[in-house]
């Protein structure tokens, strides 16, 4: 059976249904289009490098190395006892990331 490539592909009843590519498509497109962001406005909420913080309270709780944790002395990062990989030949341990 020859098929003719020519006609439409969607009838009648496919016109009224968008498919979900096409609903998502319209969705970014519009969302896109209705958010203006000024950079400079954007910009303002960033802090430099250097900047001063010197009155500045520390909000997090710092808990003490555990038992069941270590230092590696590759990354200098506190690890718990299951990432432990070997310890170099100073003896000193060293995590699965930094012995990989």
């Amino acid at each position: 059976m020859a098929t003719d490539y020519d006609t439409p592909r969607k009838t009648d009843d496919d016109l009224n249904e968008d498919s979900i590519e096409e609903l998502k498509s319209r969705r970014n497109d519009k969302s896109a289009s209705a958010v203006d962001v000024d950079e400079f406005e954007q910009a303002e909420g960033l802090e430099l490098p250097g900047a001063d913080l010197s009155n500045e309270e520390l909000a997090v709780r710092v808990l003490p190395k555990q038992q069941d944790e270590f230092t590696c002395m590759n990354c200098f990062l506190v690890h718990h006892r299951s990432q432990l990989a070997a310890e170099d030949k100073n003896g000193q341990p060293i995590c699965r990331d930094c012995a990989a």
